[in-house]
Protein backbone atom coordinates (compact mmCIF):
# COMPACT_ATOMS: atom_id res chain seq x y z
CA UNK A 1 0.00 0.00 0.00
CA UNK A 2 2.82 2.48 1.08
CA UNK A 3 4.65 1.81 -2.21
CA UNK A 4 1.35 2.72 -4.31
CA UNK A 5 1.23 5.97 -2.78
CA UNK A 6 4.69 6.60 -3.03
CA UNK A 7 5.22 6.13 -6.97
CA UNK A 8 2.60 8.47 -7.39
CA UNK A 9 3.88 11.02 -5.47
CA UNK A 10 7.57 10.55 -5.99
CA UNK A 11 6.81 11.03 -9.80
CA UNK A 12 4.48 14.22 -9.39
CA UNK A 13 7.70 15.87 -7.37
CA UNK A 14 9.92 14.84 -10.50
CA UNK A 15 7.83 16.31 -13.14
CA UNK A 16 6.79 19.36 -11.21
CA UNK A 17 10.61 20.27 -9.85
CA UNK A 18 12.97 18.54 -12.42
CA UNK A 19 10.65 20.08 -15.22
CA UNK A 20 11.19 23.48 -13.51
CA UNK A 21 15.00 23.05 -13.36
CA UNK A 22 15.27 21.75 -16.96
CA UNK A 23 13.73 24.98 -18.17
CA UNK A 24 15.58 27.14 -15.73
CA UNK A 25 18.95 25.48 -17.64
CA UNK A 26 17.31 25.89 -20.41
CA UNK A 27 16.94 29.44 -20.22
CA UNK A 28 13.42 28.77 -20.86
CA UNK A 29 10.71 30.98 -19.45
CA UNK A 30 6.95 32.44 -20.48
CA UNK A 31 6.86 34.84 -22.96
CA UNK A 32 5.20 37.83 -21.99
CA UNK A 33 2.42 39.62 -24.30
CA UNK A 34 2.14 42.82 -25.52
CA UNK A 35 0.47 44.32 -22.56
CA UNK A 36 3.56 43.04 -20.45
CA UNK A 37 6.72 43.29 -22.80
CA UNK A 38 6.18 46.18 -25.47
CA UNK A 39 6.35 45.71 -28.76
CA UNK A 40 5.11 47.47 -32.19
CA UNK A 41 1.07 48.03 -33.09
CA UNK A 42 0.77 48.02 -36.74
CA UNK A 43 -2.05 49.67 -38.41
CA UNK A 44 -3.45 48.72 -42.04
CA UNK A 45 -5.58 50.70 -43.96
CA UNK A 46 -7.51 49.32 -46.72
CA UNK A 47 -7.53 51.90 -50.04
CA UNK A 48 -9.29 51.27 -53.36
CA UNK A 49 -12.59 49.10 -53.33
CA UNK A 50 -13.07 45.26 -52.57
CA UNK A 51 -15.59 42.97 -51.84
CA UNK A 52 -16.92 42.62 -48.35
CA UNK A 53 -15.19 39.31 -47.37
CA UNK A 54 -11.86 40.48 -49.04
CA UNK A 55 -10.97 41.95 -45.57
CA UNK A 56 -11.21 38.94 -43.36
CA UNK A 57 -9.39 36.79 -46.49
CA UNK A 58 -6.29 39.34 -45.73
CA UNK A 59 -6.96 39.05 -42.04
CA UNK A 60 -6.20 34.98 -42.42
CA UNK A 61 -3.41 35.29 -44.75
CA UNK A 62 -1.70 38.24 -42.60
CA UNK A 63 -2.41 35.77 -39.58
CA UNK A 64 -0.55 32.81 -41.23
CA UNK A 65 2.32 35.25 -42.27
CA UNK A 66 2.82 36.53 -38.56
CA UNK A 67 2.97 32.85 -36.69
CA UNK A 68 5.43 32.00 -39.39
CA UNK A 69 7.49 34.99 -37.69
CA UNK A 70 7.57 32.85 -34.36
CA UNK A 71 5.69 36.12 -32.68
CA UNK A 72 4.56 34.62 -28.96
CA UNK A 73 0.51 34.92 -29.22
CA UNK A 74 0.30 37.88 -31.98
CA UNK A 75 -2.78 39.79 -32.15
CA UNK A 76 -4.50 40.08 -35.67
CA UNK A 77 -7.96 42.40 -35.28
CA UNK A 78 -10.41 43.95 -37.44
CA UNK A 79 -11.61 47.54 -36.59
CA UNK A 80 -14.45 48.35 -38.99
CA UNK A 81 -12.47 48.40 -42.34
CA UNK A 82 -9.10 48.49 -40.53
CA UNK A 83 -7.01 45.59 -39.73
CA UNK A 84 -4.58 46.51 -36.57
CA UNK A 85 -1.78 43.58 -35.73
CA UNK A 86 0.13 43.85 -32.56
CA UNK A 87 3.48 41.87 -32.39
CA UNK A 88 4.69 41.22 -28.67
CA UNK A 89 8.39 41.88 -28.40
CA UNK A 90 9.32 41.55 -31.80
CA UNK A 91 13.10 41.58 -32.19
CA UNK A 92 13.29 43.00 -36.01
CA UNK A 93 10.86 44.88 -36.33
CA UNK A 94 11.10 46.22 -39.97
CA UNK A 95 10.96 42.81 -41.16
CA UNK A 96 7.92 42.36 -39.48
CA UNK A 97 6.65 45.58 -40.98
CA UNK A 98 7.71 44.13 -43.94
CA UNK A 99 6.23 41.46 -44.31
CA UNK A 100 2.84 42.33 -42.98
CA UNK A 101 2.15 45.07 -44.89
CA UNK A 102 3.23 43.72 -48.29
CA UNK A 103 0.00 42.76 -49.99
CA UNK A 104 2.50 40.00 -51.33
CA UNK A 105 0.89 40.85 -55.64
CA UNK A 106 3.52 38.59 -57.32
CA UNK A 107 4.02 38.53 -61.04
CA UNK A 108 6.57 36.82 -63.85
CA UNK A 109 7.84 39.48 -65.92
CA UNK A 110 10.44 38.65 -68.98
CA UNK A 111 13.62 40.90 -68.33
CA UNK A 112 14.07 42.71 -71.87
CA UNK A 113 17.24 44.73 -70.46
CA UNK A 114 18.35 45.57 -67.42
CA UNK A 115 20.93 48.59 -66.20
CA UNK A 116 21.92 50.83 -63.22
CA UNK A 117 19.98 54.16 -62.21
CA UNK A 118 21.78 57.79 -62.45
CA UNK A 119 20.54 60.88 -61.64
CA UNK A 120 20.43 64.06 -63.58
CA UNK A 121 19.09 67.58 -62.23
CA UNK A 122 16.34 69.31 -64.33
CA UNK A 123 15.54 71.74 -62.24
CA UNK A 124 17.36 73.64 -59.14
CA UNK A 125 16.65 71.05 -56.52
CA UNK A 126 14.59 68.82 -58.10
CA UNK A 127 16.25 65.45 -59.42
CA UNK A 128 14.90 62.90 -62.33
CA UNK A 129 15.63 59.31 -61.78
CA UNK A 130 17.22 57.57 -65.45
CA UNK A 131 18.33 54.65 -66.55
CA UNK A 132 21.78 53.97 -68.22
CA UNK A 133 21.60 51.40 -71.10
CA UNK A 134 23.36 48.09 -70.94
CA UNK A 135 24.44 45.90 -73.71
CA UNK A 136 23.27 42.13 -73.94
CA UNK A 137 26.48 41.22 -73.12
CA UNK A 138 26.34 43.43 -70.32
CA UNK A 139 22.90 42.23 -68.83
CA UNK A 140 24.56 38.17 -68.84
CA UNK A 141 27.92 39.74 -66.98
CA UNK A 142 25.80 41.08 -64.32
CA UNK A 143 23.59 37.90 -64.22
CA UNK A 144 27.13 36.14 -63.35
CA UNK A 145 28.38 38.35 -61.16
CA UNK A 146 26.17 40.24 -59.18
CA UNK A 147 22.65 38.85 -59.28
CA UNK A 148 23.80 35.13 -60.12
CA UNK A 149 20.28 33.97 -59.77
CA UNK A 150 19.00 31.04 -61.86
CA UNK A 151 15.73 29.04 -61.68
CA UNK A 152 16.15 25.18 -62.40
CA UNK A 153 13.93 22.11 -62.09
CA UNK A 154 14.58 20.27 -59.02
CA UNK A 155 16.62 17.94 -60.57
CA UNK A 156 19.36 20.57 -62.11
CA UNK A 157 19.92 21.72 -58.53
CA UNK A 158 23.53 20.69 -58.74
CA UNK A 159 24.05 22.48 -61.94
CA UNK A 160 22.42 25.57 -61.27
CA UNK A 161 25.35 26.46 -58.23
CA UNK A 162 27.71 26.35 -61.26
CA UNK A 163 25.79 27.15 -64.06
CA UNK A 164 26.79 30.79 -65.60
CA UNK A 165 25.26 32.79 -68.05
CA UNK A 166 27.65 32.89 -70.49
CA UNK A 167 28.04 36.50 -72.58
CA UNK A 168 26.67 36.76 -76.07
CA UNK A 169 27.03 38.71 -78.84
CA UNK A 170 24.79 41.90 -80.30
CA UNK A 171 22.78 39.86 -82.31
CA UNK A 172 21.13 39.06 -79.47
CA UNK A 173 17.58 40.42 -80.16
CA UNK A 174 16.90 43.21 -77.00
CA UNK A 175 14.35 46.26 -76.53
CA UNK A 176 15.11 49.44 -79.02
CA UNK A 177 17.44 51.44 -77.75
CA UNK A 178 15.19 54.39 -77.46
CA UNK A 179 13.47 52.29 -74.81
CA UNK A 180 15.77 52.96 -72.42
CA UNK A 181 17.63 56.25 -73.33
CA UNK A 182 21.65 56.39 -72.31
CA UNK A 183 21.14 59.78 -70.40
CA UNK A 184 18.08 61.91 -70.42
CA UNK A 185 16.68 64.13 -68.70
CA UNK A 186 12.80 63.07 -69.76
CA UNK A 187 11.30 59.52 -68.37
CA UNK A 188 11.49 56.69 -71.60
CA UNK A 189 8.66 56.27 -73.94
CA UNK A 190 7.77 52.98 -73.29
CA UNK A 191 5.60 50.28 -75.15
CA UNK A 192 2.32 49.27 -73.80
CA UNK A 193 2.75 46.70 -70.83
CA UNK A 194 6.47 47.77 -69.95
CA UNK A 195 7.71 49.48 -67.04
CA UNK A 196 11.36 50.05 -65.39
CA UNK A 197 11.30 48.26 -62.00
CA UNK A 198 14.14 48.47 -59.29
CA UNK A 199 15.35 46.24 -57.40
CA UNK A 200 14.98 45.92 -53.32
CA UNK A 201 18.47 48.05 -53.06
CA UNK A 202 17.85 50.42 -55.83
CA UNK A 203 20.55 49.92 -57.63
CA UNK A 204 19.79 48.16 -60.37
CA UNK A 205 16.99 48.92 -62.51
CA UNK A 206 14.78 46.10 -65.06
CA UNK A 207 13.32 46.99 -68.43
CA UNK A 208 10.22 44.55 -68.25
CA UNK A 209 7.68 43.08 -70.63
CA UNK A 210 4.01 42.97 -69.63
CA UNK A 211 2.66 40.45 -66.76
CA UNK A 212 3.39 36.79 -68.02
CA UNK A 213 2.31 35.12 -65.19
CA UNK A 214 1.11 35.55 -61.49
CA UNK A 215 1.57 33.84 -58.23
CA UNK A 216 -0.71 31.44 -59.06
CA UNK A 217 1.55 29.23 -60.96
CA UNK A 218 2.99 28.10 -57.75
CA UNK A 219 1.69 26.03 -54.71
CA UNK A 220 1.27 26.97 -51.12
CA UNK A 221 4.19 25.46 -50.57
CA UNK A 222 7.65 27.10 -50.62
CA UNK A 223 10.81 26.89 -48.39
CA UNK A 224 13.77 27.94 -48.09
CA UNK A 225 17.08 25.79 -48.08
CA UNK A 226 21.00 25.83 -48.05
CA UNK A 227 22.10 24.70 -51.66
CA UNK A 228 26.09 24.15 -51.58
CA UNK A 229 26.48 26.93 -48.91
CA UNK A 230 24.11 29.22 -50.46
CA UNK A 231 20.73 29.83 -50.06
CA UNK A 232 17.70 29.03 -52.46
CA UNK A 233 13.94 29.15 -52.42
CA UNK A 234 11.92 26.20 -53.95
CA UNK A 235 8.41 26.22 -54.95
CA UNK A 236 6.33 23.25 -55.99
CA UNK A 237 4.63 24.40 -59.04
CA UNK A 238 0.67 23.67 -59.46
CA UNK A 239 0.05 21.08 -62.31
CA UNK A 240 -1.97 21.72 -64.98
CA UNK A 241 -2.69 24.88 -67.51
CA UNK A 242 -2.42 27.56 -64.29
CA UNK A 243 0.92 26.15 -63.00
CA UNK A 244 2.88 24.25 -65.06
CA UNK A 245 1.94 24.43 -68.14
CA UNK A 246 2.00 28.70 -68.12
CA UNK A 247 5.33 28.78 -66.19
CA UNK A 248 6.77 26.14 -68.65
CA UNK A 249 5.39 28.26 -71.68
CA UNK A 250 6.86 31.28 -70.56
CA UNK A 251 10.19 29.62 -69.38
CA UNK A 252 10.89 28.29 -72.60
CA UNK A 253 10.49 32.39 -74.03
CA UNK A 254 13.30 32.98 -71.82
CA UNK A 255 15.81 29.78 -72.55
CA UNK A 256 15.07 30.42 -75.91
CA UNK A 257 15.78 34.48 -76.36
CA UNK A 258 12.65 35.23 -77.49
CA UNK A 259 12.22 38.76 -78.82
CA UNK A 260 9.34 38.40 -76.05
CA UNK A 261 12.39 37.83 -73.30
CA UNK A 262 15.45 38.69 -75.00
CA UNK A 263 17.94 38.74 -72.00
CA UNK A 264 17.11 34.90 -70.71
CA UNK A 265 15.89 36.11 -67.81
CA UNK A 266 12.28 36.46 -65.62
CA UNK A 267 11.92 39.10 -62.74
CA UNK A 268 9.83 37.65 -60.16
CA UNK A 269 7.99 41.17 -59.10
CA UNK A 270 6.54 41.78 -55.01
CA UNK A 271 4.47 44.89 -55.02
CA UNK A 272 6.47 46.36 -57.70
CA UNK A 273 9.94 45.51 -56.64
CA UNK A 274 11.91 43.41 -58.22
CA UNK A 275 13.01 40.40 -55.65
CA UNK A 276 14.98 38.09 -58.17
CA UNK A 277 15.70 38.02 -61.62
CA UNK A 278 16.91 34.30 -62.53
CA UNK A 279 18.34 32.99 -65.56
CA UNK A 280 16.23 30.43 -67.02
CA UNK A 281 18.30 26.99 -67.00
CA UNK A 282 15.61 24.97 -68.55
CA UNK A 283 13.23 25.28 -71.17
CA UNK A 284 10.92 22.76 -68.89
CA UNK A 285 10.37 21.94 -65.81
CA UNK A 286 9.11 18.70 -65.05
CA UNK A 287 9.73 17.92 -61.82
CA UNK A 288 7.00 19.64 -59.94
CA UNK A 289 8.83 22.62 -57.99
CA UNK A 290 11.65 25.54 -59.37
CA UNK A 291 14.39 26.17 -57.22
CA UNK A 292 15.64 29.76 -57.00
CA UNK A 293 18.97 30.43 -56.16
CA UNK A 294 20.70 33.93 -56.37
CA UNK A 295 22.49 36.24 -53.74
CA UNK A 296 19.92 36.04 -50.66
CA UNK A 297 20.43 36.49 -47.28
CA UNK A 298 18.73 34.19 -45.42
CA UNK A 299 16.24 36.45 -44.00
CA UNK A 300 15.48 37.05 -47.29
CA UNK A 301 15.26 33.51 -48.86
CA UNK A 302 12.76 32.92 -45.94
CA UNK A 303 10.63 36.02 -46.42
CA UNK A 304 10.26 35.10 -50.16
CA UNK A 305 9.50 31.50 -49.25
CA UNK A 306 6.54 33.07 -47.04
CA UNK A 307 5.29 35.42 -49.49
CA UNK A 308 5.18 32.57 -52.18
CA UNK A 309 3.69 29.75 -49.37
CA UNK A 310 0.79 32.44 -48.04
CA UNK A 311 -0.14 34.12 -51.27
CA UNK A 312 -1.48 37.63 -52.27
CA UNK A 313 -3.53 39.47 -49.56
CA UNK A 314 -6.98 40.21 -51.83
CA UNK A 315 -6.64 43.67 -50.20
CA UNK A 316 -4.22 46.64 -51.22
CA UNK A 317 -3.37 48.30 -48.42
CA UNK A 318 -1.85 51.85 -47.89
CA UNK A 319 1.69 52.54 -46.46
CA UNK A 320 1.49 50.58 -42.61
CA UNK A 321 1.80 52.50 -39.72
CA UNK A 322 3.51 51.35 -36.97
CA UNK A 323 3.47 52.51 -33.17
CA UNK A 324 5.63 51.39 -30.38
CA UNK A 325 3.66 49.96 -27.30
CA UNK A 326 5.71 50.77 -23.67
CA UNK A 327 5.82 48.17 -21.56
CA UNK A 328 5.77 50.17 -18.78
CA UNK A 329 2.12 50.11 -17.47
CA UNK A 330 1.87 47.01 -18.37
CA UNK A 331 4.93 46.32 -16.12
CA UNK A 332 3.52 47.96 -13.49
CA UNK A 333 0.07 46.75 -13.53
CA UNK A 334 2.18 42.99 -13.55
CA UNK A 335 3.98 43.96 -10.62
CA UNK A 336 0.92 45.28 -8.69
CA UNK A 337 -1.03 42.24 -10.17
CA UNK A 338 1.87 39.56 -8.91
CA UNK A 339 2.14 41.53 -5.46
CA UNK A 340 -1.58 41.48 -4.95
CA UNK A 341 -1.82 37.55 -5.45
CA UNK A 342 1.11 37.05 -2.97
CA UNK A 343 -0.26 38.49 -0.08
CA UNK A 344 -3.73 36.93 -1.30
CA UNK A 345 -1.82 33.74 -1.18
CA UNK A 346 -0.38 34.26 2.73
CA UNK A 347 -3.38 35.44 3.61
CA UNK A 348 -5.45 32.30 2.51
CA UNK A 349 -2.28 30.63 3.94
CA UNK A 350 -2.52 32.18 7.16
CA UNK A 351 -6.38 31.18 7.30
CA UNK A 352 -5.73 27.73 6.61
CA UNK A 353 -2.90 27.24 9.44
CA UNK A 354 -5.25 28.86 12.05
CA UNK A 355 -7.91 26.65 10.97
CA UNK A 356 -6.97 23.20 9.57
CA UNK A 357 -3.41 23.77 12.04
CA UNK A 358 -0.16 21.57 10.70
CA UNK A 359 -2.16 19.81 7.91
CA UNK A 360 -1.90 23.58 6.14
CA UNK A 361 2.05 22.52 5.14
CA UNK A 362 0.52 20.06 3.06
CA UNK A 363 -1.58 23.35 0.79
CA UNK A 364 1.84 25.22 1.13
CA UNK A 365 4.19 22.05 -0.57
CA UNK A 366 0.56 22.02 -2.89
CA UNK A 367 0.95 25.32 -4.15
CA UNK A 368 4.72 24.72 -5.04
CA UNK A 369 4.33 21.66 -6.61
CA UNK A 370 1.30 23.58 -8.76
CA UNK A 371 3.13 26.51 -9.85
CA UNK A 372 6.18 24.58 -11.10
CA UNK A 373 4.07 22.84 -12.86
CA UNK A 374 2.19 25.81 -14.45
CA UNK A 375 5.68 27.72 -15.29
CA UNK A 376 7.08 24.54 -16.93
CA UNK A 377 3.82 23.97 -19.19
CA UNK A 378 3.69 27.74 -20.03
CA UNK A 379 7.13 28.00 -20.35
CA UNK A 380 7.34 25.26 -22.92
CA UNK A 381 4.38 26.58 -25.00
CA UNK A 382 6.01 29.49 -25.37
CA UNK A 383 9.29 28.12 -26.96
CA UNK A 384 7.16 25.40 -28.70
CA UNK A 385 3.59 26.91 -29.73
CA UNK A 386 4.27 31.05 -29.41
CA UNK A 387 2.31 31.15 -26.36
CA UNK A 388 2.69 34.57 -24.40
CA UNK A 389 1.32 35.36 -21.02
CA UNK A 390 -0.86 38.35 -20.68
CA UNK A 391 -2.43 40.54 -18.20
CA UNK A 392 -5.28 38.95 -18.10
CA UNK A 393 -3.59 35.56 -18.20
CA UNK A 394 -2.32 36.46 -14.97
CA UNK A 395 -5.69 37.25 -13.47
CA UNK A 396 -6.72 33.37 -14.74
CA UNK A 397 -3.78 31.91 -12.97
CA UNK A 398 -4.41 34.05 -9.74
CA UNK A 399 -8.10 33.01 -10.24
CA UNK A 400 -7.18 29.39 -9.84
CA UNK A 401 -5.35 29.64 -6.74
CA UNK A 402 -8.70 29.78 -5.39
CA UNK A 403 -10.25 26.92 -7.52
CA UNK A 404 -6.79 24.91 -6.18
CA UNK A 405 -7.74 25.59 -2.48
CA UNK A 406 -11.32 24.71 -2.19
CA UNK A 407 -10.29 20.86 -3.69
CA UNK A 408 -8.36 20.80 0.13
CA UNK A 409 -11.36 22.59 1.72
CA UNK A 410 -13.30 19.80 0.30
CA UNK A 411 -10.83 16.97 1.41
CA UNK A 412 -9.85 18.30 4.43
CA UNK A 413 -13.61 19.19 5.91
CA UNK A 414 -14.41 15.41 4.92
CA UNK A 415 -11.79 14.44 7.10
CA UNK A 416 -13.13 16.85 9.72
CA UNK A 417 -16.27 14.92 9.49
CA UNK A 418 -14.57 11.67 9.94
CA UNK A 419 -13.19 12.78 13.38
CA UNK A 420 -15.67 14.31 14.84
CA UNK A 421 -17.76 11.08 14.12
CA UNK A 422 -15.07 8.92 15.93
CA UNK A 423 -12.72 7.13 13.31
CA UNK A 424 -9.20 7.08 12.57
CA UNK A 425 -7.96 8.61 9.70
CA UNK A 426 -6.16 5.42 8.97
CA UNK A 427 -8.84 3.91 8.26
CA UNK A 428 -11.24 5.94 6.21
CA UNK A 429 -8.89 8.48 4.71
CA UNK A 430 -9.31 6.57 2.07
CA UNK A 431 -12.99 7.00 1.76
CA UNK A 432 -13.21 10.52 2.82
CA UNK A 433 -10.99 11.29 -0.46
CA UNK A 434 -13.41 8.95 -2.74
CA UNK A 435 -16.29 11.04 -1.53
CA UNK A 436 -14.14 14.70 -1.57
CA UNK A 437 -12.68 13.40 -4.94
CA UNK A 438 -16.43 13.18 -6.99
CA UNK A 439 -17.07 16.82 -5.68
CA UNK A 440 -14.02 17.96 -6.85
CA UNK A 441 -14.08 16.70 -9.91
CA UNK A 442 -17.39 18.23 -10.55
CA UNK A 443 -16.65 21.62 -9.44
CA UNK A 444 -13.23 21.61 -11.82
CA UNK A 445 -15.58 20.10 -14.80
CA UNK A 446 -18.07 23.25 -14.59
CA UNK A 447 -14.54 25.75 -14.24
CA UNK A 448 -12.80 23.59 -17.37
CA UNK A 449 -16.66 24.27 -19.35
CA UNK A 450 -16.91 27.87 -18.61
CA UNK A 451 -13.11 28.22 -19.37
CA UNK A 452 -13.76 26.33 -22.54
CA UNK A 453 -17.16 28.30 -23.08
CA UNK A 454 -14.89 31.83 -22.59
CA UNK A 455 -11.99 30.74 -25.21
CA UNK A 456 -14.43 29.67 -28.16
CA UNK A 457 -16.74 32.52 -28.05
CA UNK A 458 -14.67 35.59 -27.33
CA UNK A 459 -10.91 37.05 -28.93
CA UNK A 460 -7.88 38.98 -27.79
CA UNK A 461 -7.40 38.97 -23.76
CA UNK A 462 -10.75 37.40 -22.97
CA UNK A 463 -9.22 34.21 -24.58
CA UNK A 464 -6.12 34.75 -22.84
CA UNK A 465 -7.98 34.67 -19.41
CA UNK A 466 -10.30 31.93 -20.32
CA UNK A 467 -6.86 29.63 -21.79
CA UNK A 468 -4.90 30.42 -18.12
CA UNK A 469 -7.94 29.55 -16.24
CA UNK A 470 -8.46 26.09 -17.66
CA UNK A 471 -5.04 25.24 -18.10
CA UNK A 472 -4.82 25.92 -13.63
CA UNK A 473 -7.50 23.90 -13.81
CA UNK A 474 -6.37 20.80 -15.33
CA UNK A 475 -3.06 21.54 -13.23
CA UNK A 476 -5.37 21.34 -9.88
CA UNK A 477 -7.21 18.18 -10.93
CA UNK A 478 -3.64 16.20 -11.68
CA UNK A 479 -2.39 17.80 -8.06
CA UNK A 480 -5.79 16.32 -6.40
CA UNK A 481 -5.32 12.84 -7.66
CA UNK A 482 -1.20 12.47 -7.77
CA UNK A 483 -0.17 14.24 -4.90
CA UNK A 484 -3.10 15.29 -2.31
CA UNK A 485 -4.43 11.88 -2.62
CA UNK A 486 -0.77 9.95 -1.66
CA UNK A 487 0.32 12.76 0.37
CA UNK A 488 -2.36 12.86 2.90
CA UNK A 489 -3.00 8.65 2.98
CA UNK A 490 0.95 8.53 4.06
CA UNK A 491 0.26 11.13 6.71
CA UNK A 492 -2.51 9.13 7.68
CA UNK A 493 -0.56 6.23 8.92
CA UNK A 494 1.66 8.69 10.98
CA UNK A 495 1.12 10.68 14.23
CA UNK A 496 1.06 13.74 12.51
CA UNK A 497 -2.51 13.37 11.04
CA UNK A 498 -3.30 11.53 14.46
CA UNK A 499 -2.90 14.26 17.18
CA UNK A 500 -6.23 15.59 17.97
CA UNK A 501 -5.30 19.53 17.04
CA UNK A 502 -4.01 18.21 13.60
CA UNK A 503 -7.08 19.85 11.80
CA UNK A 504 -8.15 21.71 15.37
CA UNK A 505 -10.90 19.17 15.82
CA UNK A 506 -11.17 17.07 18.86
CA UNK A 507 -12.58 13.66 18.56
CA UNK A 508 -14.82 11.51 20.85
CA UNK A 509 -13.38 10.02 24.10
CA UNK A 510 -15.19 6.80 22.92
CA UNK A 511 -13.16 6.16 20.03
CA UNK A 512 -9.46 7.73 21.09
CA UNK A 513 -10.35 4.59 24.44
CA UNK A 514 -11.12 1.93 21.57
CA UNK A 515 -8.64 2.66 19.36
CA UNK A 516 -11.48 3.98 16.72
CA UNK A 517 -14.16 1.96 14.84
Amino acid sequence: MRRRLLVPLISVFVVAFGGLTANLLAGNSPALGLDLQGGVSVTLQPVGEYEANALDVAVEIIRQRVDSLGVAEPEIIRQGGTVVVNLPGVKDQQSALDLVGRTGELTLRPVLQMGTTATTTTVAGETTTTVDAVTSTSVAEQTTTTAADVATGPGSARRAATTTVPPTDSSVPVADDSAVPATTSAQPQLAEGQEILADKDGSFVYLVGPVAATGEVFENDASAEIQNGSWVVVVTLRSGAVGEDQWNAVAAQCFNKEETCPSQQLAIVLDGEVISAPAVQEPTFTGGSVQISGDFTESEARQLAKILEFGAVPVKFDAPTAQAVSATLGTDSLRAAVVSGAVGVLLVLLYLFLYYRRIALVVLLGLAVSGSLQWSVISWLSRSNGLALTLAGTAGIILSVGVTVDSYVVFFEKLKDSLRSGRRLKNSAQREFTAAWRTILVADTVSLIGAAVLWWLTVGAVRGFAFFLGLSTLIDMVIAYFYTRPMVLLLARTRFLNSASVLGVKRVESDVAAGGA
